[in-house]
C-alpha cells in the first residue's frame, strides 16, 4: 500500500498540486434478515479502490478507482490534478485553505472482544429465528423481521504533509420488527432502536448484549397492543422523550445545524442548510442552561467512532453546547480556517469513491442528574414518548414533527393510559428552552445512526447519539387545535 500511496503523491507533487492525499479503503460488508421464518435474505460482499484529492491554484480536484495498480494510480491522480485546473478556472470564492499541516504515522484498530466475522453464519442465523418465532407468538403479528450487519473497514490514508495512517473500524448492529395487524389498523414495535436495528463500532459481543430473543415475545406484545390503544390526545403539554427517540431528536434539530459546511452554504441543495449562521457562535442560545451536548469521536463503541477523520485528523471530543449557549460546530481543515480555527476531525466518506464532507461523530446530549422513575414520579401530567417512527424537519433545521411507536399517559407521577400515533411538533431553540430534566449516567446509552444521507452523490454516514430520557415542558402534541 505504501507503494502505491507514494506513487500517488510523487504525480500529484510534479504536476504542481500544492497539497495532495489519497485514501486506499477496502470495506466488508455482511447481512442476514430473517422475515416470518424465513430466511429472506443473505449478503456477503467486499469492494475496494481508492481516491486521490489535490489542491492546484486554490481549488480542489478528486477522482477515484477500483483498480489498485501502479499505472491506475499515476493516471487517476493525474486526472484529479487536471480537475482541480479546470475546478480553478471557474472558482467563485477565494482560494482554498485548509490550516497548518496536520501530520500523523499511527494505526487504530476498533477494539473487539469477539471478530464478527468469525462467527458462524449458522449461529446467527439461529439467532435471528429464534427471535422471529418469539415475536410471531402473537397471532396478530403478521410480519416479524429480524437482521444482522457487519461491517469491517481497512483504510489508509497519506498526504504530502507526511502523514500515513492505517485503521481498521469494525462494525456490530442488529435488531427486530414486528408489525400487527387488526381491523383497519396497522401498529409496529422495533427492538432495540428505530426502524429494526442498533449498530455500534464492536465485535460479536454487542448482539449478544441486546439479547433479541429475550425481548422478541414483549416486542410482538407491544405491536399487538397498540392495535386498540386510544389516539394521543392534542394538546400542549410536558413531554419526557424516551432515549432512542431522543437520539433521533439530537440527531435532526442538534447534529445537522452545526455542520459547518451547511452554514457556508455548499451543502444546501440536499436537506437544506443551517439556522445557526455564524454570528451565532458564542452568542446564541441553544437551550436551558442544563442543556450541554458533545461532539466525540472517541467513545468506546460509538458508531461515530474511529481514530482518525479522512484528512488525517485525529478524533476528539470537543463542546457544542455550554450550559445552553452555542460554542462549536463540526468542521474541516477547510471551514474550520474560515472561522480562524483548526479542524476537529469530522470530515469522513462513504467508501473510497467519494470525496469526505463534514459528518456527525457522535452527537451526545450529555447526561444530568435524573433517576428515572423520580423523573416521573416528579411530572404530574404528561405524555411519555419512546421510539421513532417519523420524522420532518425544514432545511434550516428548526421547525420539526416526530411521530413515536409508542407513548404512556404520565399523571400524578405513574405511568398508565397507553396511547398510539404520537406525534410533537417544535422550533429547535424553543423546544430545547423547555427542558428542564435530563436523567443520569445509568440511563445514558449511545445509540447507532446507520444511515444518515447528505451529499450529491449521496453519501451515507454510521453516526452516534448519546442519550438519556429527557423532560420537556410546554410541547405541542399532536394536531394544534
Amino acid at each position: 500500500m505504501r507503494e502505491l500511496t507514494d506513487r500517488a503523491l510523487n504525480v500529484a507533487e510534479i504536476k504542481g498540486a500544492t497539497y495532495a492525499d489519497v485514501r486506499i479503503v477496502r470495506r466488508e460488508n455482511q447481512g442476514i434478515v430473517v422475515k416470518n421464518g424465513k430466511v429472506e435474505g443473505l449478503s456477503q460482499d467486499e469492494n475496494q479502490g481508492f481516491g486521490v484529492r489535490v489542491i492546484l491554484n486554490g481549488a480542489w480536484g478528486f477522482a477515484s478507482s477500483s483498480l489498485l495498480s501502479l499505472e491506475e494510480v499515476e493516471r487517476v491522480t493525474a486526472l484529479a490534478v487536471e480537475i482541480a485546473r479546470a475546478s480553478a478556472l471557474v472558482k467563485t470564492k477565494l482560494e482554498v485553505g485548509i490550516g497548518p499541516p496536520i501530520v500523523y504515522s499511527d494505526t487504530y484498530r476498533t477494539p473487539v472482544e469477539i471478530d464478527p466475522f468469525q462467527v458462524s453464519m449458522e449461529k446467527k442465523i439461529e439467532l435471528l429465528m429464534a427471535a422471529d418465532a418469539d415475536m410471531r407468538l402473537a397471532k396478530e403479528v403478521v410480519v416479524a423481521q429480524s437482521n444482522l450487519r457487519f461491517v469491517r473497514e481497512r483504510k489508509v490514508f497519506a498526504s504530502s504533509e507526511g502523514s500515513f495512517i492505517e485503521q481498521e473500524i469494525i462494525e456490530s448492529g442488529g435488531g427486530l420488527e414486528a408489525t400487527a395487524v387488526g381491523e383497519g389498523e396497522v401498529q409496529k414495535r422495533s427492538y432495540p432502536n428505530s426502524f429494526g436495528r442498533h449498530q455500534g463500532t464492536a465485535g460479536y459481543e454487542l448482539i449478544e448484549g441486546m439479547d433479541l430473543v429475550g425481548n422478541a415475545q414483549q416486542v410482538g406484545e407491544e405491536a399487538v397492543a397498540l392495535l386498540t390503544a386510544p389516539q394521543c390526545p392534542s394538546l400542549a403539554t410536558t413531554i419526557i422523550l424516551g432515549a432512542t427517540q431522543l437520539a433521533l431528536q439530537v440527531h435532526e434539530s442538534c447534529g445537522h445545524p452545526i455542520e459547518l459546511d451547511r452554514v457556508f452554504g455548499t451543502e444546501a441543495s440536499y436537506a437544506g442548510t443551517s439556522f445557526l449562521t455564524t454570528e451565532k457562535l458564542g452568542t446564541f442560545r441553544y437551550g436551558s442552561e442544563i442543556v450541554n451536548i458533545t461532539a466525540d469521536g472517541t467513545i468506546p463503541g460509538g458508531l461515530g467512532t474511529f481514530g482518525y477523520d479522512d484528512e488525517g485528523v485525529p478524533a476528539q471530543r470537543v463542546p457544542i453546547v455550554q450550559d445552553g449557549m452555542f460554542v462549536g460546530y463540526l468542521t474541516s481543515r477547510e471551514t474550520a480556517a474560515m472561522i480562524g480555527q483548526e479542524s476537529n476531525g469530522c470530515m469522513r466518506a462513504d467508501g473510497w469513491n467519494r470525496i469526505p464532507i463534514i459528518r456527525m461523530t457522535n452527537i451526545n446530549l450529555e447526561p444530568g442528574e435524573w433517576d428515572f422513575d423520580d423523573l416521573i414520579a416528579d411530572t404530574d401530567d404528561g405524555i411519555y414518548m419512546e421510539m421513532n417512527k417519523s420524522w420532518s424537519i425544514d432545511d434550516k433545521r428548526l421547525n420539526f414533527q416526530f411521530g413515536t411507536e409508542i407513548a404512556y399517559q404520565i399523571k400524578n407521577g405513574k405511568l398508565g393510559q397507553l396511547y398510539k400515533n404520537a406525534t410533537y411538533t417544535g422550533i429547535t431553540p424553543q423546544f430545547w428552552a423547555g427542558c428542564d430534566a435530563i436523567c443520569n449516567q445509568k440511563h445514558w446509552n449511545v445509540w447507532g445512526t446507520p444511515n444518515c444521507g447528505k451529499g450529491q452523490p449521496s453519501q451515507t454516514a454510521h453516526v452516534g447519539h448519546g442519550t438519556a430520557p429527557a423532560r420537556f415542558r410546554n410541547v405541542q402534541v399532536g394536531v394544534m387545535r
